[in-house]
């Protein structure tokens, strides 16, 4: 079981590096690879405003991956805003 889950995010991490040209320089932190659940896939976004950013670039996003060859049907962002000290 944790070979599978190493294996998925060693895969979450390739699809973030094969899309990451893709999102604008400036947001790229902001950024993380996030689980994958089937033919879906998660990134972890830090802020709002970077989330909506990045949802007007999911379906290019998606396209690409199926052109490198993933099975990828839906890209799903999370915002983790971190807690302030």
């Amino acid at each position: 079981m944790l070979a599978r889950l190493s294996e998925l995010s060693k895969d979450s991490v390739a699809r973030l590096t094969a899309v990451e040209a893709m999102i604008p320089a400036v947001l790229r932190p902001a950024v993380t690879a996030g689980p994958i659940d089937g033919s879906n896939w998660c990134l972890i976004v830090n802020s709002n405003a970077a989330a909506a950013k990045i949802r007007q670039l999911l379906p290019a996003m998606e396209a690409h991956l199926r052109t490198k060859g993933w099975q990828v049907s839906a890209i799903r962002l999370k915002v983790q805003i971190q807690a302030s000290r």
